[in-house]
C-alpha cells in the first residue's frame, strides 16, 4: 500500500481526474452511466475514458457494464485506505491536526440523540419528487421530525400531477411552494440532521457543506415531470415516484436513530437508497 498511495495521490492531482472522483463520492453507492458522467463534467466520451481508466488503475474505481452501459462507482476501501494514510499516519494519530470532523464536532461512535429532526430534500424542481417527500414525512412521522425541501433550480409553481397525487393521498398541500435551496442557507437557516437529494441532477451538483455535519444520502429515482403519453400514463408516473419515496421514508422513519452513530445512520442510509433500486436505473 505504501506504494499506491503516492500513485492515487498523483492520479488525483490531475483537475478533472478529481472532479470524477469527487462526482463518485457524492453519488455513492451508485453505479453512475458513462453518459451521465460525460454530460455532467462537460467531457467527451473518449476523453472520460483516458480519466475513469487512470483512476481504476489506481483502485480508485470500479467499473460494470450493465446492458451496453458502463456504470463506474467509487471503490470505498481503496479511498478510506487513502484517507486514513493522511489522517493517521501523517497526522501520527493526532485527529485534530488533520480531521475534518474534529473541527465540526463529529464523533462518529456517538448516537445521535432522541429529539426531534431537521430533514431537507433537495432536487432539481422542487415541484415533484422533494415535494412528495416533503409531505409523506410530515405525514408518516411528523412527531419525530421536520420536513423541508427545496430546489437548485426550482420552478416557479407545484407540479398539477403532483399536487393531484397528494391530495388523493389526503395531504395537505396548502403548506407547500416551490423554494431555492438557498433559502436553507446563512444566518437564520435550521440546522438540518438529514439531507437527501431525490434527483441525479441535483445530487451530481457541488452542494454547499452543511453546518453540523448533516447525514445525507442520494435516493435518486426517474423524473416524473418528464413522462410522455396520455394524462393517465403521466399520472401513473407520478403515482410510482410517490410510492417509491413512501417505501423509503417508511424505512428511514423505522430506523432506530438514537440508538445509532453516525456511522451506523450514514451506512442504514444508504441500504435505504438502495430500495426500489430498479426505480434510480
Amino acid at each position: 500500500m505504501e506504494q499506491e498511495i503516492p500513485h492515487r495521490l498523483s492520479t488525483l492531482g490531475h483537475p478533472q481526474r478529481l472532479a470524477v472522483f469527487r462526482l463518485l463520492m457524492r453519488r455513492y453507492p451508485d453505479r453512475v452511466p458513462a453518459t451521465e458522467l460525460a454530460l455532467t463534467l462537460d467531457l467527451k466520451p473518449n476523453t472520460l475514458s483516458t480519466y475513469v481508466k487512470a483512476l481504476m488503475q489506481a483502485r480508485l474505481v470500479t467499473q460494470e457494464r450493465v446492458g451496453t452501459s458502463l456504470r463506474y462507482a467509487i471503490d470505498m476501501n481503496a479511498a478510506r485506505e487513502t484517507f486514513d494514510y493522511l489522517l493517521r499516519d501523517c497526522c501520527r494519530g493526532r485527529p485534530d491536526l488533520c480531521s475534518p470532523f474534529a473541527a465540526i464536532g463529529f464523533d462518529g461512535d456517538s448516537p445521535m440523540t432522541d429529539r426531534k429532526y431537521n430533514v431537507l430534500f433537495i432536487c432539481t424542481g422542487n415541484s415533484a419528487r422533494s415535494i412528495f417527500a416533503e409531505s409523506i414525512l410530515r405525514m408518516e412521522a411528523g412527531a419525530r421530525f421536520v420536513a423541508y425541501s427545496a430546489g437548485t433550480k426550482p420552478r416557479s409553481e407545484l407540479n398539477p400531477f403532483a399536487l393531484e397525487v397528494l391530495e388523493q393521498k389526503g395531504h395537505d398541500t396548502s403548506v407547500l411552494e416551490t423554494k431555492n435551496l438557498s433559502v436553507f442557507q446563512g444566518e437564520g437557516a435550521p440546522a438540518f440532521d438529514f439531507v437527501f437529494t431525490v434527483c441525479n441532477q441535483a445530487a451530481n451538483e457541488e452542494c454547499p457543506a452543511w453546518p453540523g455535519q448533516a447525514v445525507s444520502a442520494h435516493w435518486g429515482m426517474p423524473d416524473p415531470v418528464k413522462a410522455t403519453g396520455s394524462d393517465a400514463e403521466k399520472s401513473l408516473a407520478f403515482q410510482q415516484s410517490y410510492g417509491a419515496l413512501l417505501n423509503r421514508i417508511k424505512a428511514f422513519t423505522a430506523l432506530p436513530i438514537s440508538s445509532l452513530d453516525r456511522i451506523g445512520l450514514q451506512k442504514a442510509v444508504d441500504t435505504i437508497a438502495q430500495t426500489n433500486e430498479g426505480a434510480s436505473a
